[in-house]
């Protein structure tokens, strides 16, 4: 019988991409989620019954213990940008994190592969960054042996970065960001999933491994890189730390909050490797550049879609 992993978070965006990973190296894939019902597009990322969706909440002690059993490897990928209802930091980055690797200990797991963040710091300002630290830490004293995987800002298809702000930019003449000199490292989903699927897979050293792509850039940069693949021309409007402070806190009251004042402590500080910590090249991984693969999703936001480019074309061929 094939191996089993218990990929927790697996059908959100980062987890989909290590799911289908997984399911093609032949393993039989578990995603843990609070509503499997709406996890059913990971099933054809495998063969029949080889993927199943299964219900589990990470704060809840019986769910994710029945997930974990007979499971050979578990990954954790779930993770939060804002906190709303019973969904709080603490709950659900440390706590949560914690609890899913004391009982993969428990009950003889023999791989755990944790998706952190890259600025996790005990003594961060930021509440966001504070709870990955401890879920770092928690991990590691539960089970020493686990992989901890940091990312900068993840892009692809899906994401919720160039494709935020690219919806934006289109109803309006103005782009307004904050911190707009902070310093990202932007990396492919799926140079993630390989990360992790390797680390299940063929077994790495254990310990921190932050996660970066080729390219370091500028927030102001990669929003101009961003308006240049959706031919649009918007004004990328910096909005001053005490200004987007005083934003965060009012808009964090909204539900399903643009912005908080957690995420704008974040956005002041970068966002990139460090230069002495194991990354991709030590996992044997050369990271994807953004311009393989930005034109690939974000032509939708072009005021002509898909036929921007040829009519750019045939208006080159006009004018020759």
């Amino acid at each position: 019988m094939s191996q089993l992993v218990t990929i927790i978070g697996g059908s959100g965006f980062v987890g989909r991409y290590i799911t289908r990973r997984m399911a093609q190296a032949g393993w039989r894939v578990r995603v843990a989620v609070r509503r499997p019902n709406e996890a059913l597009h990971v099933k054809p990322y495998g063969a029949v019954g080889q993927v199943e969706p299964v219900l589990c909440n990470i704060r809840d002690e019986a769910s994710v213990r029945s997930v974990l059993s007979g499971a050979d490897a578990v990954v954790n990928c779930v993770g939060i940008l804002a906190e709303s209802g019973k969904n709080r930091f603490d709950e659900v980055q440390a706590t949560g994190a914690g609890r899913v690797a004391r009982l993969a200990a428990e009950l003889g797991v023999k791989t755990l592969v944790q998706i952190s963040a890259i600025g996790a710091d005990a003594t961060s300002d930021s509440a966001y960054q504070r709870s990955k630290a401890r879920g770092e830490q928690l991990v590691q004293d539960h089970f020493p042996n686990a992989v901890i995987l940091r990312p900068s800002i993840v892009f692809g298809s899906e994401d919720q970065f160039f494709n935020r702000f690219a919806s934006m930019a289109r109803i309006g003449p103005l782009l307004p960001i904050v911190g707009a000199q902070t310093r990202f490292q932007p990396v492919f989903v799926d140079d993630v999933a390989k990360a992790a699927a390797k680390a299940v897979i063929e077994g790495v050293a254990p310990g921190i491994y932050e996660l970066g792509g080729p390219e370091v850039d500028t927030f102001r940069g990669l929003m101009q890189r961003m308006l240049a693949e959706i031919r649009r021309r918007r004004a990328v409007v910096n909005i001053p730390f005490p200004v987007a402070q005083v934003m965060g806190a009012v808009m964090g009251l909204l539900p399903n909050a643009p912005l908080t004042r957690d995420q704008v402590r974040n956005l002041a500080k970068d966002n990139v490797v460090d230069p002495q910590a194991r990354g991709l090249a030590d996992l044997g991984i050369t990271p994807t550049p953004m311009e393989a693969v930005l034109p690939s999703y974000l032509w939708v936001h072009r005021a002509g879609g898909q036929y921007k480019a040829i009519h750019e074309s045939a208006s080159r061929l006009r004018q020759d």
